[in-house]
């Protein structure tokens, strides 16, 4: 609709509701069309068993709801149901899209009170897509969508179903930042309760760090405000565990004072230097400020040739930059270099998957190390395989700084100790075999993962739930405890689930 029509239909609508008895001012009529459900709806428990949901049953809901319920034959249930990766190709029975928190419960209370296999989507790039589901129900909060800043208290108030690029764009227009990952696109909620890296986590830690309160919908309907005093014991496994717990409707974050602009880049160097340049990059990156973000690795895309390469994003003054920059160019010979002072919400926008985005699916694995040594880079160098057919990468990102200042048990994250991440990554076209290439990646991993102290769980992918349970580390027993008292029925299981093997 263009936006003058709109503005006369609005107005139309205010003048019809004001010529109304006064009860019947905010009738449902004005404001909400339900759906029509013209069947009984087959679906499944969250145990896998076959159900029918009785169409007066799911009418009842549609009707309750000041958001929407989308049915396969309905335009808009592809565009909710669709997942970053085209991997994973789920049908749910039928998808609910929530308004409002209260809208949330309802959807929650009706999976729960019917046993449905649930899924919650806020972005839709859970790695193991499992913010989608078939023949469950599936939670998609792209309408709930806002970004609210307070200037005066450097606070960003995020509903739920936020993207990350929303509160970066909203908090930078104040001169304000927080930790919110390196694709614009990501769903705000994914991403914290995992934990939640980006480009500044070393200089303001992970987002959980600056999570100062949220309001969830627990299994059992209710709505809860939970912070450091209030429901303390949800609000510190929130901060790590994943969405084991509930929907969380709002996030309220710290933001802190930074100049726009920061200084980004990346230098590429010689495969015949791989082992050198990474050495090099694992002593540097231990004595350098939090305020440098620095990755560095081993890639071949789709058909080019294969590079080492160092990436770097720098937000503190930049005329402190090149200090920190230039002995990048000691870690061997470099035939290729990107170095430019850029805003940083660009380059937030900078790892964003473009159009052709469902042309290619992939797999990865991934860990976090304490340490990084010789023998374990020979490995990653010696085991690189390049491929006609897809592209492949690695890379190890120094963690450190802000994130190591937590202790392990402040939190339900538990790698603070980690110094460094690794992930391994394939992609390949839509419509050709992955087999071979995922068979390649998982055992790329496997030579480093002797040394992993487990896994993050945003990249939960094909682990076992010992390995799930091990990845916790000494937080699991809590976490346990808390995951039974809140959701003893597991509903929330489509993630890292915290359950007894």
């Amino acid at each position: 609709m263009q936006r003058r029509a709109f503005i006369r239909s609005s107005l139309s609508a205010v003048a019809a509701a004001a010529a109304l008895p006064s009860s019947h001012l905010f009738a449902k009529s004005l404001v909400h069309s339900p759906t029509t459900i013209p069947a009984n709806i087959d679906a499944i428990t969250g145990d896998g068993a076959q159900i029918t949901l009785k169409k007066a049953v799911v009418q009842e809901l549609s009707d309750s709801l000041m958001g929407k319920i989308l049915l396969p034959n309905m335009p808009a249930y592809d565009d909710a149901r669709w997942l970053l990766s085209p991997r994973y190709d789920k049908h749910p029975a039928f998808v609910v899209q929530p308004t409002s928190a209260a809208d949330v419960q309802k959807a929650v209370d009706f999976a729960r009170e019917n046993s449905l296999l649930l899924a919650v989507k806020c972005g839709g790039h859970a790695a193991k897509g499992t913010s989608s589901c078939d023949k469950g129900m599936q939670i998609d909060l792209s309408q709930m969508r806002n970004a609210r800043v307070d200037p005066s208290t450097k606070t960003a108030r995020v509903a739920g179903g936020s993207l990350l690029g929303e509160l970066d764009y909203e908090s930078m227009s104040h001169g304000l930042v927080t930790t919110a990952g390196s694709v614009s696109h990501t769903g705000v909620g994914g991403l914290t309760l995992g934990g939640g890296f980006g480009r500044l986590q070393r200089r303001f830690g992970l987002t959980i760090d600056n999570v100062l309160e949220m309001d969830i919908v627990t299994p059992n309907g209710q709505l809860r405000r939970v912070g450091p005093n209030n429901n303390p014991d949800l609000y510190w496994a929130l901060r790590g565990g994943g969405g084991n717990f509930g929907v969380v409707t709002s996030f309220l974050f710290q933001l802190h004072e930074m100049q726009r602009d920061v200084v980004t880049g990346y230098m590429a160097y010689p495969l015949s230097e791989a082992k050198e340049v990474l050495n090099y990059f694992v002593e540097y990156s231990q004595t350098i400020p939090d305020e440098l973000n620095m990755s560095a690795g081993v890639g071949a895309r789709l058909g080019s040739e294969t590079t080492v390469f160092i990436s770097f994003v720098w937000s503190g003054d930049s005329d402190k930059a090149d200090k920190y920059i230039e002995p990048l160019r000691t870690a061997g010979k470099v035939i290729r270099e990107s170095l430019e002072k850029r805003d940083y919400v660009d380059v937030q926008r900078s790892g964003d998957w473009g159009d052709d985005a469902r042309s290619f699916t992939g797999h990865m694995e991934a860990g976090f190390f304490r340490s990084v040594n010789s023998e374990m880079i020979d490995k990653l160098v010696d085991n690189f395989e390049a491929h006609p057919d897809r592209g492949t990468r690695f890379f190890i990102g120094r963690l450190g700084g802000a994130i190591g200042r937590v202790a392990n048990a402040d939190t339900a994250f538990a790698h603070r100790d980690a110094n460094f991440s690794m992930l391994s990554f394939v992609s390949w076209k839509v419509g050709t075999e992955g087999a071979e290439h995922v068979k390649y990646i998982n055992s790329h991993q496997a030579h480093v993962d002797p040394y992993s102290t487990g896994f993050y769980v945003n990249d939960y992918f094909d682990h076992t739930q010992a390995e799930v349970n091990a990845t916790y580390r000494e937080n699991f027993p809590r976490l346990l405890k808390i995951k039974q008292q809140y959701d003893p029925t597991n509903l929330f299981r489509l993630n890292a689930n915290i359950r007894k093997v």
